[in-house]
């Protein structure tokens, strides 16, 4: 589902219940809950941090085990 398509349902939800103020002030509550989440999220960035982070991993060299048991036991060590 696209931004788009969710702001729409979200529009139309609300409408549903636009005559009734007590489930208008829950919905308001709710989202104020969400919104306030959003800011604080500490593994919320942006999306050039995101593509950077991908390209700094790129550049890593990488590492290889020669059997399971040492990725094993490199996996445990972390």
């Amino acid at each position: 589902m696209t931004a788009l398509q969710m702001n729409a349902e979200m529009l139309r939800n609300l409408s549903i219940i636009a005559e009734d103020e007590k489930l208008l002030k829950r919905a308001v509550k709710y989202l104020r809950k969400l919104a306030a989440e959003k800011q604080t999220d500490p593994t919320a960035f942006s999306q050039k941090d995101f593509f950077d982070r991908i390209e700094n991993a790129r550049n890593q060299p990488g590492r290889q085990f020669a059997s399971v048991e040492e990725l094993d036991q490199f996996i445990r060590s972390l």
